[in-house]
């Protein structure tokens, strides 16, 4: 550690893996060690052992980010005021804007008006997706945080092509998951109010989409883990710079 990067002396490193994230802050310029007692199973260490840990130095320093914490902590709260506290976020410093849509809220889809390659946009507004979502949206200026493609197969059936599924030991992995078990989740059992919007291809692309392809490609990459490593360190740094307050880029 150099000198000093905050007035208080009191530097904060983040330090992380696609496994975990840890943190420790220092006061002296000199050698510090972090410990590890240990590994997240396997995959951790050879990711480690590979690639290495990445840190990350609070720019803002303690006070600067504890500041942005308290604006942060309201938008992981699975109430109504956290998901007020999203849209608020959103519309403050992200600049977006929202406009309440008419009843009825739901619509009743059929499934055959469904077909391969048609898209959904998702997004969440509330709970822990919905603050991850709130922070993806606030970097990338986009207002969708999650997306899946519909894909049917040789006998018909329609099947969700997603990533970001959580498997039966919790891990977030690309997974095909049937049509009917994925509208039930979202309708009665996610509680981060999920607003969908299916945007089907214009019929000129449909005519194009190679469906045997894309199921090629979808099988191939079913059970694989979700890089979120990957696309939360690639918001931190910009040509010109790091994101700006209230939330200190390295937070995320």
């Amino acid at each position: 550690v150099s000198d000093a990067h905050s007035w208080t002396c009191m530097d904060i490193y983040i330090f992380a893996t696609p496994y975990r994230v840890t943190w420790d802050y220092y006061f002296l310029a000199r050698e510090h060690t972090l410990e590890i007692k240990e590994w997240d199973g396997r995959a951790e260490y050879e990711y480690v052992k590979n690639h290495g840990l990445s840190i990350f130095l609070m720019k803002a320093g303690m006070l600067g980010t504890l500041e942005a914490l308290w604006e942060v902590f309201p938008l992981f709260t699975n109430t109504g005021w956290g998901e007020n506290s999203n849209i608020g976020f959103l519309e403050k410093h992200m600049g977006a804007s929202f406009e309440t849509r008419p009843q009825p809220w739901v619509t009743n889809i059929s499934v055959d008006d469904i077909h391969s390659g048609d898209f959904l946009a998702v997004s969440k507004i509330r709970g822990r997706w919905g603050a991850f979502e709130t922070l993806e949206k606030w970097v990338s200026g986009a207002y969708a945080g999650h997306t899946a493609v519909c894909l049917r197969d040789s006998d018909g059936k329609l099947w969700v092509g997603e990533s970001g599924h959580e498997n039966e030991e919790g891990e977030d992995i690309i997974a095909m998951i049937p049509w009917d078990e994925w509208w039930d989740f979202e309708l009665n059992k996610d509680d981060s109010n999920p607003h969908i919007a299916l945007l089907p291809l214009h019929p000129d692309m449909r005519a194009r989409f190679n469906e045997t392809a894309a199921w090629e490609y979808a099988l191939s990459m079913a059970g694989q883990p979700y890089g979120y490593h990957n696309m939360i360190f690639s918001w931190i740094d910009t040509l010109s710079g790091n994101y700006p307050p209230p939330l200190d880029a390295n937070v995320v």
